[in-house]
C-alpha cells in the first residue's frame, strides 16, 4: 500500500465554541464543499463516505449520504472517539486499493461541547450511556474511574515513579504546544503561556493540572481521498498515505496510559517496541529519525511521552527529558503537534493534527510552516499511526 492512495483535497471549520449551536450535519455539509473545491472535483466524482460523526453524537452514515448528496457504492461508520481518526483513514485506504470505491470523503463533524458525560443530566441530548463493561471512554465506573483524567492521572503517577520523575516535567509539552498554536489563526488557545502559568493552574486529578488537559471545541474536517495514479492529475499537491497500523488493544493496553502502566492491565511489565510495534515504519520504508513531524493524540500531556517512546522516538523512560528545551516547537528537532494540538488547537477528535499535516506537507501552513516537511506521523499511545509524504515512494 504504501503511495498507493492520497489525501487530495481538505477542509476544515476551523475550532471554536462558536459552533455549538450548529449541527454536525451542516458544518459537515460546508466542509465536504470545500474539500471537494479544494480537490478541483464534484459531488459526483465521489463513491465512497466514511463518516467520523457516529451515533450517539451525530448522523448516521445513510442519511448523511443523503442529505450531502452523494451516491456511494462504499460506506464504514467507525465509532467517533478521537482514538478512531487514524482508523476512518486507513477504512478509505484499503476500500481504494480494492477496488471498492475510486474517491472517497472521510467526513468528521462534532458539537463536542455540547456533548454530556455519563450521570449528567442537564444535556441529555447528547447524554451517551454506560457501556457493557465500562464507560463511554474506556472509564471504569466500578473502581470510581469516572472521567479519562483519572485513567491519564493514575497512569501519569505509576510512570513518574517507576522512572523517579517530576510531574513538573509535563510543563514544556503544554509550553510547545501553546507556543505552536500561537501562528495558528484556527486555534482556540492563542494566549502565551508560562511556566509560572502552568505551574499555577490547578489540579484537575492530581498530578495532572488543568493546563495538562485539552481544549473541548465544536467544528467538522472532511477529506477527500483517491488512488495515486488518479491524484497525481488534480488540482493540488497530493499527500501520500506511505504507512498505517491499528489501534493495539488486549489485556496490556490502556487507552490512557502506556502498555504495562494503565490501570486495566492483568500485569506490569517493562515495554521495549517490538518488530510488529513498528509496522507503520516498514510499510513506509522510514524510521523516526526521518520524520520531520510529528502529531500525536494527546487529550492529556503525558500521551505525550508514551506516544514518543512506544513508536521509538526515544527510549522508555526518556521521553520528558527528549520533550526539554523546545524540541516539540516548530523550531526545534521534532516538531510535535505544530497547529497546538488538542491542548491548544482543541480536541476535533484527531481531525486537527491531520489537517495540519496535510497543511504543512503541501506547505500551506502559513507562519508556522515547517523548514522541511516532506514527510509526517501521526501517532497515539495505543499504537495506531500513519505516515505521510508528499513523495509517493
Amino acid at each position: 500500500m504504501r503511495g498507493a492512495v492520497a489525501i487530495v483535497g481538505a477542509a476544515s471549520t476551523g475550532f471554536t465554541r462558536a459552533n455549538a449551536t450548529k449541527t454536525p450535519i451542516s458544518m459537515a455539509s460546508d466542509v465536504v464543499a470545500r474539500a471537494l473545491e479544494d480537490a478541483g472535483l464534484k459531488r459526483s466524482d465521489v463513491d465512497g463516505l466514511i463518516l467520523h460523526i457516529g451515533s450517539p453524537r451525530g448522523i448516521d452514515y445513510d442519511l448523511a449520504a443523503t442529505q450531502l448528496g452523494l451516491n456511494v457504492r462504499f460506506s464504514a461508520q467507525p465509532w467517533s472517539h478521537g482514538r478512531f481518526a487514524s482508523t476512518a483513514i486507513l477504512h478509505a485506504a484499503m476500500a481504494l486499493t480494492w477496488g471498492l470505491a475510486d474517491t472517497i470523503i472521510v467526513l468528521a463533524a462534532y458539537n463536542n461541547t455540547n456533548f454530556g458525560r455519563h450521570g449528567v443530566k442537564e444535556r441529555p441530548t447528547f447524554h451517551e450511556s454506560l457501556r457493557e463493561g465500562g464507560g463511554p471512554h474506556a472509564e471504569t465506573p466500578h473502581a470510581g474511574l469516572t472521567a479519562p483524567a483519572a485513567g491519564a492521572a493514575l497512569a501519569a503517577s505509576r510512570y513518574f515513579h517507576k522512572y523517579g520523575l517530576s510531574p513538573d516535567g509535563l510543563a514544556p509539552i503544554a509550553l510547545a504546544f501553546r507556543q505552536n498554536a500561537l501562528d495558528n489563526p484556527d486555534a482556540a488557545m492563542r494566549k502565551p503561556m508560562s511556566k509560572e502559568d502552568y505551574l499555577n493552574s490547578r489540579y484537575i486529578v492530581e498530578p495532572l493540572r488543568l493546563l495538562d488537559c485539552s481544549v473541548v471545541v465544536d467544528g467538522a474536517v472532511a477529506i477527500v481521498m483517491t488512488r495515486s495514479d488518479k491524484a497525481r492529475d488534480l488540482k493540488k499537491t497530493p499527500v501520500y498515505l506511505l504507512g498505517g497500523q491499528g489501534i493495539a488493544a488486549g489485556p496490556d493496553e490502556f487507552i490512557f496510559g502506556q502498555p504495562g502502566l494503565g490501570i486495566n492491565q492483568a500485569h506490569t511489565f517493562d515495554y521495549q517496541p517490538k518488530a510488529h510495534n513498528m509496522t507503520v515504519y516498514r510499510m513506509a520504508g522510514l524510521g523516526p529519525q526521518q520524520i520531520d513531524s510529528l502529531h500525536v493524540y494527546d487529550p492529556f500531556s503525558p500521551l505525550v511521552l508514551w506516544t514518543l517512546e512506544r513508536f521509538g522516538h526515544c527510549k522508555p523512560g526518556e521521553a520528558m527529558d527528549f520533550v526539554r528545551d523546545g524540541r516539540l516547537t516548530h523550531s526545534g528537532s521534532l516538531p510535535t503537534n505544530t497547529s497546538g494540538g488538542f491542548l491548544s488547537e482543541g480536541q476535533l477528535n484527531g481531525w486537527g493534527q491531520i489537517m495540519e499535516i496535510v497543511r504543512q506537507l503541501r506547505g500551506e501552513a502559513g507562519q508556522r510552516q515547517l523548514k522541511r516537511a516532506d514527510t509526517s506521523q501521526w501517532a497515539t499511545a495505543i499504537g495506531d499511526s500513519l505516515i505521510f509524504s508528499r513523495y509517493s515512494q
